[in-house]
């Protein structure tokens, strides 16, 4: 039996103050890849805002990373970060350091501080997106697929049990979406939880797997051919 990672039980999501999600039910097990499809507004963002406690969950019960998202302190909120690793469509990474310092700076932030182990970390998890020899590049002087790499890389700084991945090739030319979807497609085959928030249905035909969607209120399972 596979450990469950996150379980919602008839949740309201909210947007501001306007339920935009409503009677959520879901279970997600510990190797899923799970897509969140729907149109701008229909709460796919909101949903992962909730997730990673941006939002309060305020109606329904959710445990994630066997935090109750019910009961969460704001004290607890960094703790259930570092169990989740979060790609944004934006990258986020700091423009004033290079690939090596920005994932030192993540390290650093969450408690690590031997440089010799944070080394060894940083090359780890660059070489798993194939950015090993990179370290030295600014921000500016990488591609947005190679800055997009980079970004799911220090997601896997902490070895994260879950990560939520809000179009993450919102911001990418299509072959370049593909090449991050293997990237990403290859992190869950070697055991990682993953779910992705997207409008880009291509990579559906391509990469099918497991597919929710927000309509009319609602997230429901679909079959891949009617997405």
């Amino acid at each position: 039996m596979s450990q469950t990672i996150l379980s919602l039980k008839d949740v309201t999501i909210y947007q501001e103050r306007n339920p935009i999600l409503s009677n959520v039910n879901l279970d997600v097990k510990s190797g899923d890849f799970i897509y969140v499809i729907g149109k701008t507004g229909s709460g796919k963002s909101s949903l992962m805002k909730t997730l990673y406690a941006d939002l309060d969950l305020t109606e329904g019960e959710g445990t994630i990373v066997d935090y109750n998202l019910n009961t969460l302190k704001e004290s607890d909120i960094p703790y259930l970060r570092r169990k989740l690793g979060v790609v944004f469509q934006d990258f986020k990474l700091l423009p004033d350091r290079n690939v090596h310092d920005n994932l030192e700076f993540v390290l650093r932030a969450t408690g690590w501080s031997e440089k010799e182990e944070m080394q060894v970390k940083i090359e780890e998890v660059l070489d798993k997106v194939g950015m090993k020899s990179m370290t030295a590049k600014m921000p500016h002087q990488l591609s947005g697929g190679e800055q997009q790499r980079v970004a799911i890389a220090r997601a896997l700084l902490n070895d994260p049990e879950l990560i939520l991945a809000d179009e993450p090739t919102g911001n990418l030319d299509p072959q370049t979406s593909v090449e991050v979807m293997e990237v990403l497609k290859k992190i869950n085959q070697n055991g990682k939880t993953i779910i992705m928030a997207t409008h880009d249905y291509a990579l559906l035909m391509k990469f099918p797997s497991k597919t929710l969607k927000c309509e009319d209120g609602k997230i429901f399972e679909v079959v891949q051919r009617s997405v």
